[in-house]
């Protein structure tokens, strides 16, 4: 049951980061976004942190928490938040949906886990999502126009490889210090990355109302979410985290209508409902084994 009231609780924190991301990312900058939501998220665990540092007695496996800070937020978040200079943000919840997809490829490609027939036609299906989504015109993900929804399926690639990393490498370390050390380490991918790209992030520049969104994301969107995340995978399987795919784009959908006036197309609830199908089927294996 708490893996479910996990699930259902992250589907709704990050179903409004979409909303957010796209409310404040001309302001942070896409890489500046990076670097505020995974450094306040990082100081918002710090307390708890130091006193589990404090009390552990085994090393710190540092080299694979910098690789899971990297392909797990750093990279991802930041092709987010591009994307969403470009799409609505309704759009990029939905393309988010394919994480579960990707968590099974990446799984069968890098990890050694097996898929049926049937899972691969689940995989094809929640592809053919993305087709719709582009209105047929699958030009879009290539050239020119590869910001938008491109980078969007790039992002979720890194998901499912950071969540089938996870599993593999650090289900077994404590939660607080995996957290807080990788979203340290994404920090600093978001930093690196923005002062050459868009210069230095200044906080003290944002009013009221982005200063407010900007720490709800960090201490919410990347501190607790991040917790959330990771105890589904540890309790659970890197799919079935992967799952709260399936309910991100509701949350997003509903709240952007209300908050941003974002339309609700056809294509949208169209290529939705095949990325949904998709997930199902492609899920059906693991969940009988």
């Amino acid at each position: 049951m708490r893996v479910y009231l996990a699930l259902i609780s992250l589907s709704i924190i990050w179903g409004l980061t979409f909303i957010f991301i796209k409310m404040t990312v001309e302001d942070t900058g896409v890489w500046g976004m990076v670097f505020f939501r995974c450094f306040i998220g990082a100081l918002f665990l710090l307390p708890i942190f130091l006193v589990k540092i404090k009390q552990r007695a085994t090393a710190i496996p540092y080299k694979h928490l910098i690789i899971l800070g990297i392909i797990n937020a750093g990279i991802p978040w930041g092709f987010l938040a591009w994307s969403e200079t470009v799409i609505m943000s309704n759009t990029t919840s939905v393309i988010n949906a394919l994480t579960p997809l990707f968590t099974a490829i990446i799984g069968y490609m890098f990890f050694k886990k097996q898929l049926i027939k049937k899972q691969w036609i689940g995989i094809l299906i929640g592809f053919f999502g993305i087709v719709v989504l582009t209105e047929f015109q699958i030009h879009q993900l290539f050239g020119s126009n590869f910001v938008g929804i491109g980078t969007m399926v790039v992002a979720t690639i890194f998901y499912g490889f950071g969540s089938q990393y996870f599993k593999k490498h650090l289900q077994h370390e404590d939660l607080i210090i995996t957290i807080t050390i990788s979203l340290f380490v994404a920090s600093l991918v978001g930093l690196m990355i923005a002062v050459p790209v868009e210069g230095l992030p200044r906080i003290a520049a944002f009013d009221l109302q982005t200063l407010i969104i900007v720490l709800a994301l960090g201490a919410i969107g990347s501190g607790v979410a991040h917790f959330l995340l990771y105890y589904m995978i540890i309790n659970g399987t890197p799919e079935f985290a992967a799952t709260v795919a399936y309910i991100i784009p509701i949350t997003a959908i509903i709240a952007s209508y209300f908050i941003l006036s974002e339309p609700i197309t056809a294509n949208l609830i169209a290529g939705m409902l095949f990325i949904f199908i998709g997930i199902y089927i492609t899920g059906q294996y693991q969940k009988r084994h």
